[in-house]
């Protein structure tokens, strides 16, 4: 048994129409995301969803032949699940479970560098946990300790008491804010330089940070992995004769936890009071028209609507797409098709910025 094997399930109600390949595809990318060993991958159509362990009983046992038969001692279910439905699967598969929101918060938990990212996930982590105080610890829980599922950053076990869990909460906020106010500091002076400032955004793995890389000419973390960055990040960049502030923010993705949502507010603040926003494709994905609609999903949650006159579509990764027919299903006036990686169509993305900036 290595203790980095896990199970990944993807339940899904069989009334509901989505692409369940592409959701048992992401979850397995989580998982190996995080160093995990997926050694076992299954989806699972359910008729309702139970109260008390979401899937229904004779899933559960088959789960529970294939934890004895595989020797795991962790599952990913990759959805959203109550205390008690992950405190009961627990018991009834003798073996950790873990949940979308836990997995991401522990992925983001591995992934910030700077400290208002660290100091972030860290709420995330604690506004989680403190959700959960209705379960009781077993030995399981006892053994994630400070990288493991789910203590959350820097911590060693969870608090069992609300009152403290609270208490650090609020210290959590309190730092945040005096970073949040700093921060409103810097964007009031940018305005006022009369620099405009366009933010990145799109799905985890767009390309994202390499195209940020490629037109300012930095070195943020670019990897071919889901959240390779989660830090904002600003670089000043010259072209058209006219100086420019670009922003590169976090990846989406599916269900991207509230708590997260939250205590990155600030950070997707930078979104909302851009001039421009460049939203990022990856056309090499076999997904990429649900991933869009994810991002658009969340912009709409953070106040920006899918329909607003500053957004730029840049179709990225062309280099990995042999058969170009995909361009002519996607194609529109809006569109700037470019390779991050090797620079080709950036001369375009450029104009296009000058033109929607009119200047």
């Amino acid at each position: 048994m290595n203790n980095k094997d896990i199970l990944v399930v993807h339940p899904y109600l069989k009334s509901s129409r989505h692409d369940k390949d592409f959701f048992l595809d992401e979850a397995v990318n989580l998982v190996t995301s995080i160093n995990l060993n997926c050694i076992f991958k299954s989806q699972v159509g359910l008729e309702k969803i139970s109260s008390k362990t979401f899937l229904n009983k004779g899933y559960i046992n088959k789960l529970k032949n294939r934890v004895i038969c595989e020797k795991v001692s962790l599952i990913f279910i990759n959805t959203n699940l109550s205390p008690i439905q992950q405190r009961n699967l627990e018991k009834e598969l003798n073996c950790k479970v873990i949940d979308r929101t836990g997995l991401i918060l522990e992925i983001f938990g591995s992934r910030a560098i700077s400290n208002e990212g660290k100091l972030s996930v860290s709420l995330a982590s604690l506004e989680f946990q403190k959700s959960r105080l209705v379960r009781s610890w077993t030995h399981l829980e006892r053994q994630r300790g400070g990288a493991g599922f789910m203590g959350g950053p820097g911590e060693k076990q969870i608090e069992s008491d609300k009152r403290q869990l609270t208490e650090k909460i609020n210290r959590l906020r309190k730092k945040i804010k005096s970073i949040v106010s700093n921060r409103d500091m810097q964007r009031n002076r940018r305005k006022k330089n009369n620099i405009p400032i366009i933010s990145l955004v799109g799905y985890t793995n767009s390309g994202k940070s390499t195209l940020f890389n490629t037109i300012t000419k930095s070195n943020v973390l670019s990897k071919n992995m889901l959240f390779a960055s989660l830090d904002s990040t600003i670089r000043r960049t010259f072209f058209n004769n006219i100086n420019f502030l670009f922003v590169d923010t976090v990846g989406f993705i599916r269900e991207l936890p509230t708590t997260l949502i939250d205590s990155f507010k600030s950070t997707l603040d930078e979104i909302i009071f851009s001039d421009l926003i460049i939203h990022v494709r990856d056309i090499s994905s076999n997904y990429y028209l649900e991933q869009k609609n994810e991002v658009l999903k969340i912009l709409e949650e953070i106040g920006v609507k899918s329909d607003d006159n500053r957004i730029i579509e840049v179709v990225n990764k062309i280099d990995l797409i042999d058969d170009k027919r995909r361009f002519n299903n996607i194609s529109n006036g809006n569109m700037v098709f470019v390779s991050a990686l090797n620079g080709f169509g950036l001369d375009k993305l450029k104009k296009k910025i000058s033109q929607k900036l009119k200047i």
